[in-house]
């Protein structure tokens, strides 16, 4: 009899425990989002430079390979060494060549 009374007994959080554990929840995520998209930020641009490196590298490639530097970024998508998708970063910025060199504008 004495177990079925423990068992029977009712125990939870009060309504006060469960607001603040949503006020102290809700707080961490005002501090957190802001922090999370200043890094998306610096991601996007990472993830450009990075994919400027690579164009600059087909580049080389293609100029070992037909000993004169591409005129633009199309020579490089119709001879197969870079796909349409990689002639734009993730930040919007397009890829081009300038002067022989590769460039986001």
């Amino acid at each position: 009899m004495r177990k079925f009374k423990l068992l029977s007994k009712k125990e939870g959080f009060t309504l006060i425990e469960m607001l603040i554990v949503l006020l102290i929840i809700s707080i961490l995520l005002i501090i957190i989002i802001p922090n999370i998209s200043k890094q998306s930020e610096t991601v996007k641009s990472t993830g450009c430079q990075a994919q400027i490196k690579m164009v600059a590298g087909q580049v080389e490639a293609y100029t070992l390979k037909h000993d004169a530097k591409p005129n633009s970024v199309n020579d490089l998508v119709s001879d197969g060494y870079i796909n349409e998708k990689q002639l734009t970063c993730k930040s919007g910025e397009r890829i081009t060549l300038q002067n022989g060199e590769v460039v986001a504008n």
